[in-house]
C-alpha cells in the first residue's frame, strides 16, 4: 500500500498529483494547482467528473463551451465558504488565475447526463458538527442530497485548534448498505498560522492497518479503509478538503463501538 501522506512536491505549479493508480485504489483522484495571476490550467475529464475547488484567490473559468467568469475570492481558507465548479464527464475545463490561486482539482468516475454548474459560497449552509471540543464547522460543496454528480462528494471542515475532528473515530469501507457504504477519501490540509502541524491516524479494527501522522501545511493523506480520525493542536486551527467516491454515491458511516459513548457526552 502506498504511503498514506503525500507531500507537496513543491510550492507553485501542480504541487500534488493523487490518482487511483498511484493511489493503489479505484476511484478518487485529486490535484492541487498553486498559480500566479496570468496562468491557465486546463483538462478534460473523459470518463471522470471533476469538482473545481477555489481554495484561495480568483481565477476565470469555463467548462466545454460555457463562460462561468470570475470565480472565487477569499484569500485564505479560513475565510468563510468557497467557489467551486462542477464539471461532467466528456467534457473540457480552463481556469486562468486573476490573484494568487490555489485549485483544488477533485475527480472521480463519471456518468449520466449532469450538466456544468458552479456551485457559490452559501449554496448549503454551513452545518456545526460535535460537542465541546470535539465541535468543527462544515461547508459541503457537494453533499449526496445534492444530485448533482455521478460518483463525488465533496465537503471542508474547519477544527479549531485544541480540537478533534472526524471523531469519534468512523469508517465507511464496506459496501453494506443500508448500514454502511464504501468510499475511498482523500484530505487536504491547511493549517493557520500555517508553520502549525495537526494529527491523523487511519486505522482497521484488527490493526492490519495502523498509521498515525503529523501533518503540515499542503500535506494530503489518503484514507483507503478504516478510521481516521483527526486532532488540531492548540493556537493552531485546521482545515481539510474531503474529497470522497465509491460504488454509490452514498455517506453512511460506522463509528468505532468502543468510542460510541462520546456522542451522548
Amino acid at each position: 500500500m502506498p504511503n498514506l501522506k503525500v507531500k507537496p512536491s513543491g510550492t507553485h505549479g501542480r504541487v500534488t498529483h493523487v490518482t487511483p493508480e498511484n493511489a493503489g485504489w479505484t476511484y478518487v483522484g485529486f490535484d492541487l494547482h498553486r498559480m500566479k495571476p496570468g496562468e491557465t490550467v486546463s483538462g478534460e475529464t473523459g470518463d471522470r467528473e471533476v469538482c473545481l475547488v477555489w481554495v484561495t484567490g480568483k481565477g476565470k473559468a469555463s467548462a466545454g463551451t460555457k463562460d462561468f467568469g470570475t470565480l472565487g475570492g477569499r484569500m485564505n481558507p479560513f475565510e468563510g465558504a468557497p467557489h467551486a465548479l462542477y464539471i461532467p464527464m466528456e467534457s473540457t475545463w480552463s481556469v486562468t488565475a486573476e490573484t494568487d490561486l490555489e485549485l483544488a482539482v477533485c475527480s472521480a468516475p463519471g456518468g449520466g447526463t449532469y450538466q456544468a454548474k458552479a456551485i457559490p459560497p452559501g449554496t448549503h449552509p454551513q452545518v456545526t458538527r460535535g460537542k465541546g471540543t470535539n465541535v468543527r464547522y462544515v461547508n459541503n460543496i457537494m453533499p449526496e442530497d445534492d444530485s448533482s454528480a455521478h460518483s463525488l462528494l465533496v465537503v471542508e471542515v474547519i477544527t479549531p485548534g485544541g480540537h478533534t475532528s472526524s471523531y469519534p473515530p468512523h469508517k465507511h469501507d464496506q459496501d453494506d448498505l443500508p448500514n454502511e457504504s464504501f468510499l475511498e477519501e482523500t484530505y487536504y490540509h491547511r493549517l493557520n498560522p500555517p508553520q502549525g502541524f495537526a494529527f491523523q491516524r487511519v486505522y482497521t479494527d484488527d490493526r492490519s492497518l495502523d498509521e498515525a501522522m503529523a501533518l503540515e501545511d499542503g500535506d494530503v493523506t489518503l484514507v483507503p479503509k478504516g478510521y481516521h480520525p483527526c486532532a488540531a493542536c492548540h493556537g493552531y486551527d485546521l482545515y481539510y478538503l474531503n474529497v470522497m467516491a465509491g460504488p454509490q454515491r452514498i455517506w453512511k458511516f460506522h463509528n468505532a463501538a468502543e468510542h460510541e459513548w462520546l456522542l451522548k457526552v
